[in-house]
């Protein structure tokens, strides 16, 4: 009997029904379902992090237009959506361990669009004062709590739908999508600057980024009405093994699988601040730390995206080969080791930041590529959304998205431009001990409701 069950449950067949078998990558329909699945997910992940990635290269118009206090109060209000991403994770994560993940990743993906699409509608600071920052604020919160469930749960649609021996491979598009939504953000907000100028995009040109969210979301929403829910959630759901409500699925979770939340929780610390020091603090730190200009700026961050972007499928197949715990070693090791010298290298100059930027983000694209095949194998079935979505918000919210605030208010308390180097390498620190008690799960069945364990794992 699985931990945290009151009555008996069905023990799952060794081999899932037709129904409920994965589909399989040797048949034209099987590969079909895939690439849709992967669409699916992908689409709505680049959405979520379209809007991220606009914000942080446009924070300096954001600040001109909403916050005439300085730059300090345009990166609190990036850092403020995140506080209310564990409440969507409690909210969202429990809810699609209940009644499915594709009805949560349509909420989510139909909030998180229209919040961003609203703020290209905004009026501005000088046009109704103090109700701008405020309104701005709200459209942050909406888009914080809609993607308290949209990373997870897209993560765990996607792992579910992926064969146990492909997971890192087919996974890795999660995070391609991510990549793609940074990359799609700033190469509009560069071509924007070029095309139309400072002036105009300070004016009005800064809006048009956020009302592309709008179309984006309902292509989203269109691949996902065209899928079925994952087979490994449909399996257990169909075998009555999920839990009674959404409340009893939370003091299971907590009561019983407390060790990998808190492995987690320590993995995500370490991807976070490199993530968020890495792609949204980065521009903000080349322009007014080492005094790129902007455009240059947006350009290294665009070609170092790229990269990042065409190495992540093969990060993710190779970690099917090698196992997800060795990319993680090295990445984490990597950055605790590069951080300081590869920062001293990016203040060297134009090209010495685009090489430092791109050494970190290829180090950094091991633990990337891995995500979406790694967290969720952490838990079981019944509480998988919630697990991931609960654990990676909180974590994400405290450690993640204040990291351009942290960044930058520590560098104008100490004038040390070494300090996102100092906080990569702490965070790098954590996710070292935490990968000690993490499992490898690497070609794991996730079906059931027991933890996925990879036969002769170290854990």
């Amino acid at each position: 009997m699985s931990a945290g069950y009151d009555t008996n449950e069905p023990v799952l067949p060794d081999e899932p029904t037709a129904e409920f078998a994965p589909p399989e990558t040797d048949t034209t329909e099987g590969r079909k379902t895939i690439r849709k699945a992967i669409a699916a997910s992908a689409i709505g992940n680049a959405t979520e992090w379209f809007d991220y990635g606009v914000y942080a290269v446009a924070v300096t118009y954001i600040t001109a237009n909403f916050f005439p206090g300085g730059t300090v109060f345009a990166l609190a209000t990036f850092a403020i959506s995140f506080l209310v991403r564990p409440l969507g994770g409690l909210v969202w994560g429990p809810l699609g361990d209940r009644i499915g993940r594709k009805a949560i990743l349509a909420l989510t993906i139909i909030l998180m669009a229209g919040a961003t699409f609203a703020i290209g509608l905004l009026p501005t600071y000088e046009v109704i004062g103090i109700w701008a920052p405020i309104l701005l604020i709200l459209m942050r919160l909406i888009q914080g709590f809609s993607t308290g469930g949209e990373y997870g749960g897209a993560a765990t649609f996607m792992a579910e739908y992926s064969p146990d021996k492909k997971r890192g491979f087919f996974g890795s598009f999660l995070e391609f999508g991510t990549l793609g939504g940074f990359v799609l953000g700033t190469a509009v907000v560069l071509a924007l600057q070029l095309i139309l100028g400072e002036e105009t995009m300070t004016e009005w040109g800064w809006r048009i980024p956020f009302l592309l969210a709008g179309p984006l979301g309902l292509i989203g929403v269109y691949l996902r009405s065209k899928l079925e829910d994952s087979p490994v959630f449909r399996e257990v759901d169909g075998q009555q093994a999920k839990e009674p409500n959404a409340a009893h699925g939370l003091r299971d979770l907590f009561s019983h699988y407390w060790r990998p939340l808190l492995a987690m929780a320590g993995l995500v610390i370490a991807l976070n601040v490199a993530n968020y020091t890495l792609i949204s603090y980065m521009p903000t730190y080349l322009e007014t730390q080492i005094g790129l200009d902007p455009s240059a700026s947006l350009a290294l961050i665009l070609v170092g995206e790229l990269v990042m972007m065409a190495l992540i499928p093969f990060a993710g197949r190779f970690s099917d080969r090698v196992g997800r715990k060795p990319m993680w070693r090295v990445s984490v090791v990597g950055l605790f080791i590069g951080a300081i010298p590869l920062y001293l290298l990016m203040g060297t100059g134009f090209v010495g930041a685009l090489a430092g930027f791109a050494i970190l983000g290829v180090l950094y694209v091991l633990q990337l590529s891995t995500i979406s095949a790694t967290f969720p194998a952490m838990f079981p079935t019944q509480v998988r959304f919630a697990g991931f979505a609960i654990t990676y918000n909180v974590a994400t919210a405290i450690f993640g998205g204040t990291a351009p605030l942290v960044n930058e208010a520590l560098i104008q308390s100490t004038g040390d431009l070494l300090v996102p180097a100092y906080y990569m390498m702490a965070a790098s620190a954590v996710g070292f001990v935490a990968l000690l008690f993490v499992r490898e799960t690497a070609g794991a069945s996730l079906r059931g409701t027991e933890i996925p364990h990879q036969e002769g794992s170290d854990v």
